[in-house]
Parts: structure tokens; C-alpha cells; sequence
């Protein structure tokens, strides 16, 4: 259902506070009765931030509401939003996210990714105060979910992390191999000047095994 908007609401949101305003405004419209009824709202941006559009998605009962990702960006696409935040109310005036609000944001961040239509925040409002996914980091951390990334998302995510594991093993054997080279450089040269005679001294100088510094004196003798 859509909410009418006077032209003076449709501001830029720049921050939490500014959307806030606007919802508990819209909140307070409704009778005693509803306030006592959870609502879901998508509210459509602009590419500036505009407000273009607030539509009712959903209205539950007192502590829950149902919310289907085909309604709520078939609101954005039809009406050409580029963004959307999402808005639902606590009547309890408990702001804290349960699993269910975390669960329905995660999902929604990520079917806004494949069509292209980024959710920027989703507010918990009551009609004292609200909690935002955003400032608190929540929506960062969802973002990193991949509980709903299609299939083959998934599979680049892994395809990526095996090659960054694939990168750096082979750094990190680059940068052994290298040491015992220096190593074996090192062991050789103090052979040849006849500067450290016992085995196990060198041993311990260079790192390398009593075996590796062996073949290297016999190397050096056999030359």
C-alpha cells in the first residue's frame, strides 16, 4: 500500500535521523489500534538519495509481519528505484533485531544484489527511538553472509579463496626457499675460507641439516 507524501517530505535522506523523522511521522498516522501491529516498509531512493516512494509491504501482528522479496522489490523496480532502505516497527518499544529481522535483511541484501538495487539500511523503530542496521554494523556483517547467495556466487567466492590460498602458500614456499638458498650460500663460503671447520657449529649457523652441510663440503672438495 502506498503512503502519501507531501512534497516536503520528499527530502534527501542523508542519515538515520532524517529517515526516522519521516517514519514515526508516518507511524503516528495510524489508529491506537494499528500502532499496536507490526508494519514493514520499503521506502525507494533516488541515485541522490531523493525519497521517491514509502510503501506499506506488510502488516503483522504484535510482534511479527510477513515479508516476501518479490513484493518488496517489485515496488522498487516498477517505480525505478536505484536504493531502498527498509523500515519495520517494534509496538513492544523493544529495539533490539531478533533472528527473524536479521534472517529477512540478510536475504533482502542479497536478492537487491542480483537486481541490482542496494539496500542501504534497515530501521527498528519504536515511537521513542530506533536501532539502524547501519550504524551499529549489523549490515556490514550481513553483507559478508553468504546464507543466500545463489549458487554459483558461492562457487566464485570459493574459486577466489583457493586461489588467494593457492597465492599464498606458494609465497610463503618462495620465501623458505629463498632462506635456504641464502643459507646454503652462506655455509659455503665459510667452508671455503675454512672458517668453521665442525659440522654441527654450522649446522647451527646456517639452519641447514649435518646431511646438507656435508654434500656441500664434499661439493666444494670435489671441485
Amino acid at each position: 500500500m502506498n503512503v502519501r507524501l507531501s512534497e516536503k517530505e520528499k527530502i534527501k535522506i542523508l542519515n538515520s535521523d532524517d529517515l526516522f523523522e519521516i517514519m514515526l511521522r508516518i507511524l503516528k498516522r495510524e489508529n491506537k489500534i494499528d500502532r499496536d501491529r507490526e508494519h514493514f516498509w520499503v521506502i525507494g531512493l533516488t541515485n541522490n538519495n531523493r525519497l521517491l516512494f514509502v510503501e506499506l509491504v506488510s502488516k503483522g501482528t504484535i510482534n511479527s509481519s510477513l515479508v516476501e522479496p518479490m513484493e518488496v522489490f517489485s515496488f522498487a523496480l516498477q517505480k525505478r528505484a536505484v536504493k531502498i532502505m527498509l523500515v519495520h516497527n517494534h509496538p513492544s518499544g523493544e529495539l533490539n533485531p531478533s533472528d527473524e529481522d536479521k534472517d529477512i535483511t540478510d536475504r533482502l541484501i542479497q536478492v537487491g544484489k542480483i537486481v541490482r538495487t542496494e539496500v542501504l539500511d534497515h530501521l527498528i523503530i519504536s515511537e521513542k527511538s530506533y536501532l539502524s542496521f547501519l550504524d551499529t554494523g549489523l549490515l556490514d556483517e550481513l553483507e559478508q553472509s553468504t546464507k543466500y547467495l545463489p549458487p554459483y556466487k558461492k562457487l566464485q567466492i570459493i574459486k577466489k579463496q583457493e586461489r588467494e590460498k593457492g597465492q599464498k602458500k606458494g609465497k610463503v614456499e618462495g620465501i623458505k626457499e629463498g632462506e635456504k638458498l641464502k643459507a646454503r650460500e652462506m655455509a659455503k663460503e665459510l667452508i671455503a675460507q675454512g672458517l668453521v671447520v665442525d659440522i654441527s657449529t654450522l649446522s647451527k649457523l646456517t639452519s641447514l641439516s649435518e646431511t646438507e652441510i656435508k654434500k656441500l663440503k664434499k661439493e666444494i672438495k670435489n671441485k
